[in-house]
């Protein structure tokens, strides 16, 4: 429902402040006014008590997924299947670990839209390690190498932000 704007009830108010109308009239105009203002107040407080209701539980169903621990197998053939000849994460070097980004990226793009939360969880804990052994040999990695993992580890991050985003958007927007 559209509310009125300010500019069209003072040009009612305007209209019914005319001389031809009488004090009694006028207070008549401005409660029905007021009740309307209310009524629409009324819905709208109804409508975030709703949403945020939905919030609350999305948050809730999150925490739950996030507090069950990841399956090990899952996880190492998630690690197979996204970051391919990378996946000794512990085998990886100075010269091998922008390509190990790279190849990581490139998976997660491609398949990103299928994934369900859960498989970001999985691709969360996949970063989160590669991240780890970028930090433990950071040292002897070239400039170069460094600023673009860096920028990749920014990409991932915004497409994992993005997809939360998205599935809070949907839970609070059912009906």
């Amino acid at each position: 429902m559209k509310t009125p704007s300010l500019l069209a009830l003072l040009t009612a108010a305007t209209l019914f402040s005319a001389c031809d109308s009488t004090p009694r009239e006028r207070q008549q105009v401005v409660e029905q006014e007021t009740q309307k203002l209310d009524t629409l107040a009324d819905q709208a407080a109804a409508k975030l008590r709703v949403a945020g209701r939905r919030a609350a539980r999305f948050d809730s169903a999150s925490r739950a997924r996030n507090r069950q621990p990841l399956d090990p197998a899952a996880e190492l053939a998630l690690t197979r299947d996204l970051l391919g000849p990378y996946a000794d994460l512990d085998g990886l070097t100075p010269a091998t670990i922008e390509p190990a980004f790279v190849q990581f990226m490139q998976q997660v793009r491609a398949r990103r839209k299928a994934w369900t939360q859960r498989d970001w969880d999985y691709a969360t804990a996949l970063s989160r390690r590669l991240n780890a052994r970028f930090r433990a040999i950071r040292l002897d990695i070239k400039g170069r190498d460094e600023l673009h993992i860096r920028a990749l580890q920014t990409e991932f991050t915004a497409l994992e932000t993005t997809r939360d985003v998205k599935d809070l958007g949907q839970a609070v927007g059912q009906e």
